[in-house]
């Protein structure tokens, strides 16, 4: 079965290939959901253990969260020795039952696959990347959004360029959303056909 790892900057579109891949009969790993899962869930309580006063009716409070890391990096540290482990729990089960269904292909998506080193885990790194442009008028066109929060948000990124630099493909979400469900289409079909000489 070859793993593919789907990463890419913020508001460059990953979450709109993650569905293109899904529709053409892909299994997708959504990371990001699962953390969501995690804090309705069993990740909660251990949270409120880890930083009182976070969570509200069983429900991990973002917000709440958020002003207890911000600018902490011992704190984001502790944060993340509780949600990692759970995650990647859950991706292993994704895998495995993948697997049994005999799947010649599946996609995790990881927003920050790259920064976390998540590369071992998968066969190829596929990055959704558009314009610096294109990023930055996305990004500007969300609610909240400031220069300061962008700037800030960028900040904490790994570059768009050093992303496209250590991918195996690259989609390009800056045109046409049929241009890039058809990169999306044939990639499926060359992966496969890499899958099933495997």
């Amino acid at each position: 079965m070859l793993v593919l790892g789907l990463t890419g900057s913020a508001a460059m579109g990953k979450s709109t290939v993650a569905a293109m891949f899904a529709a053409e009969g892909v299994p997708v790993f959504d990371a990001d959901a699962a953390v969501h899962a995690l804090y309705r869930g069993e990740a909660a309580p251990l949270i409120e253990r880890a930083f009182p006063g976070t969570v509200a009716d069983g429900l991990v409070d973002r917000t709440r969260l958020a002003a207890a890391i911000v600018a902490d990096r011992a704190a984001l540290a502790r944060l993340e020795a509780i949600v990692h482990p759970l995650v990647r729990a859950r991706e292993e089960k994704f895998r495995a039952a993948a697997a049994l269904s005999g799947r010649r292909v599946v996609v995790l998506d990881i927003p920050l696959l790259l920064e976390t080193g998540g590369e071992p885990r998968v066969d190829a790194v596929v990055v959704v990347s558009a314009s610096a442009e294109i990023q930055r008028r996305r990004l500007l066109d969300r609610q909240g959004m400031t220069e300061a929060t962008l700037a800030a948000l960028l900040a904490r990124q790994m570059p768009d360029a050093e992303k496209r630099r250590r991918a195996h493909f690259i989609i390009d979400t800056g045109g046409e959303l049929a241009v890039t469900r058809q990169a999306v289409a044939d990639l499926v079909r060359a992966v496969a056909g890499m899958a099933g000489a495997s």
